[in-house]
């Protein structure tokens, strides 16, 4: 049975959903996204995920073509077309048919707003239950990484950097500090239990996963500093950790073939991921 998909409007077999090669999120990744996790039939953070696509279209000038509980509905609707109970919900908004190339942004150009669901294992994950490595790697993305745009070449190159190298990810490296990893924001834990991750910026992903887990970790009364930090101190840390909308919390045990504290999840990232997944479902939509 085929996947359904939403496309402008309509809710199509995969197969029969079509995207003009004029479009210009293809032409020149003019298009932004999110990605929705799902859990039990229900979305996990909508409502964050909602107001962050809504900044991204506000920087590039986007029109949405639909409000946001519009979306939710798509999104519902195709969890339940597709009979998902675990995995993701994928949005894409690009500029849209421009009828030929050209760099100058298009007049009176109708978006084009796809989104399709993923059925993926993200409560029982073995990287979840036994860590991941990274490697480090230099960060040659753009400088607005705070726009969640479709331009993840170099995230892909990082990506594939790390499986070559038999690690999971890449943390990615500027001016000597971590930004974050290929698809994930990065953390570490110090000796003395203190979080640390990068502050907001225009140089990192503002992720929704990473707005929830800083709030509960401050509920859970863990202390929490946003800060740069350097390799070196993630590989004198404690332990280490990953957040996104479908890993939730991954712990990372390997950096640059160092093993990080007992080289094992640490107990600040399962504790986190635990209480992210409890309070994620029962506020799900």
């Amino acid at each position: 049975m085929q996947r359904i998909v939403y496309i402008n409007g309509e809710y199509v077999p995969e197969s029969e959903a079509k995207v003009s090669i004029f479009d210009r999120g293809f032409l020149f990744s003019d298009a932004v996204y999110e990605v929705t996790a799902v859990l039990d039939g229900k979305l996990i953070d909508n409502a964050g995920h909602l107001a962050r696509l809504e900044r991204s279209c506000a920087e590039l000038e986007l029109t949405l073509p639909v409000s946001g509980d519009q979306l939710t509905e798509i999104q519902r609707e195709l969890i339940k077309r597709n009979g998902l109970t675990e995995g993701g919900i994928y949005l894409q908004l690009s500029r849209g048919n421009a009828g030929d190339r050209d760099f100058a942004f298009p007049e009176n150009t109708a978006p084009t707003l796809v989104l399709f669901s993923q059925a993926r294992a993200l409560i029982d994950c073995p990287k979840a239950a036994k860590g991941m490595k990274v490697i480090s790697i230099p960060d040659i993305r753009w400088k607005r990484r705070d726009i969640k745009t479709v331009g993840l070449l170099a995230p892909c190159l990082a990506k594939q950097a790390a499986l070559a190298a038999g690690a999971s990810d890449a943390w990615l490296i500027e001016e000597g500090y971590v930004t974050e990893g290929s698809s994930n924001n990065a953390y570490i834990v110090t000796e003395q239990g203190k979080i640390i991750t990068r502050p907001l910026s225009n140089d990192i992903l503002h992720g929704i996963t990473r707005a929830s887990l800083l709030q509960l970790a401050e509920d859970a009364q863990l202390e929490v500093e946003e800060r740069n930090f350097t390799i070196e101190e993630a590989y004198a840390a404690k332990e280490a950790f990953v957040s996104s909308a479908t890993t939730f919390v991954w712990p990372v045990i390997e950096i640059d073939g160092q093993a990080i504290g007992e080289g094992k999840p640490g107990p600040i990232a399962q504790k986190l991921r635990e209480i992210y997944i409890k309070v994620a479902q029962a506020a799900a939509v």
